[in-house]
């Protein structure tokens, strides 16, 4: 077993031709820090480049997958210029290799897989989820955008349902999952060791077997008639209309109607987020059903650089304030509403960077793992 000595962050264990990750921050339920990035992106690269290796398990300790980003490191750099630069190219940068791994990727999601977290399950070619896990995107609320590749993966689902969860921060248990494409496939709780310990003895990274091996614990599931993925209709209705305030005054006419209850705590929350991250979430899905995944990660990379920045707000550094650290839940917004967001403010967020400041992810597959930080201009 090959573990990092001194209470690693990440644990990694080869397993014959299987090389399993445990996130290990069960306390803080496996966040990804600085130190995870750089771990997890030194060992996929050194497995994808290893003959030897022909499968990667990535599974959670405690009762968390991982809760995304460490938004205490974000807050403790908001007084230092591009503080948290460097973490997050590299994420970036890993995400990139992560949606096009060469070799197969098992993840296996128990708990909480939110924000950056979810982007370590759901592009894997095999995600695992049970009774328990739970996946949002709930950056808005904070003020910050959907990131880690979900400007690409959200504006990919059904309808409008895209634009639903990135703005209202919506929650979706494991079975809502599997029926909304995010997943591949649903263990019980119960079963996923049993899962685990037969993909290592199967000691294979032959798609078939290993999806053979999957399907023998997997079960069918059938969502709730209160499931938001059953009211499609009204999603669609409401999240296609041009404007944030558009959507805010369709749906706020829909929660009046007969069996609409379910609107009325959904529009509360949104009212509630940042209005400027209201409008951030909503042109960047928007943008990327015409984006491939690679422009999706460029331009997120530059939303969230010029967010940390505070380039036109400090709404990230207020949310992170109200919601985690004095959590008074009582954010002051920078602007308060949506009709004072300047919409050519809004440009400058999105406004790639120049020459060698973007993200530099070489889709030549001879240099694949070229692009790294430390061969960029910010370092």
């Amino acid at each position: 077993m090959a573990t990092n000595p001194d209470e690693e962050v990440v644990l990694t264990e080869n397993k014959g031709n299987v090389r399993l990750i445990t996130l290990n921050q069960p306390k803080k339920l496996n966040v990804i820090s600085p130190k995870v990035v750089y771990l997890l992106a030194e060992n996929l690269e050194k497995w994808e480049k290893d003959d030897d290796v022909k499968l990667v398990i990535i599974k959670g300790a405690g009762r968390a997958f991982s809760a995304g980003g460490d938004l205490k490191v974000f807050y403790t750099g908001k007084t230092t210029k591009d503080y948290c630069l460097e973490v997050v190219y590299r994420f970036y940068w890993l995400c990139y290799h992560i949606h096009t791994y060469k070799k197969p990727q098992v993840a296996l999601v128990h708990g909480i897989s939110m924000g950056g977290g979810a982007s370590l399950m759901v592009p894997m070619k095999f995600s695992v989820v049970t009774e328990k896990t739970v996946f949002a995107m709930p950056e808005a609320s904070i003020g910050f955008h959907t990131d880690c590749g979900f400007s690409y993966i959200l504006s990919h689902l059904p309808g409008h349902l895209g634009e639903y969860m990135a703005l209202t921060g919506t929650r979706l248990s494991g079975k809502e999952l599997l029926t909304a494409g995010l997943a591949t496939h649903f263990v019980p709780l119960d079963k996923l060791s049993m899962l685990e310990s037969n993909l290592v003895n199967l000691n294979s990274g032959d798609e078939n077997a290993v999806k053979s091996a999957i399907e023998e614990f997997s079960t069918s599931v059938d969502i709730s008639e209160e499931s938001v993925l059953n009211k499609q209709s009204i999603i669609d209705e409401c999240f296609s209309k041009d404007s944030v305030e558009e959507i805010l005054e369709s749906f706020e006419a829909e929660s009046t109607k007969e069996g609409n209850e379910w609107i009325t705590p959904v529009l509360k929350g949104l009212k509630q987020s940042s209005p400027i991250g209201l409008k951030i979430n909503l042109r960047s899905i928007r943008e990327g059903r015409k984006q491939t995944l690679l422009e999706c990660l460029k331009k997120e990379f530059r939303l969230t650089i010029n967010i940390l920045r505070a380039t036109i707000s400090g709404d990230i550094y207020e949310g992170i304030r109200a919601l985690t650290i004095e959590k008074d839940n009582s954010p002051k917004w920078d602007p308060p509403t949506l009709k004072e967001v300047d919409s050519e403010k809004l440009d400058l967020l999105f406004k790639p960077f120049g020459e060698g400041l973007e993200l530099n992810v070489p889709e030549n597959e001879e240099q694949r793992w070229s692009g790294k930080y430390e061969d960029s201009l910010y370092a």
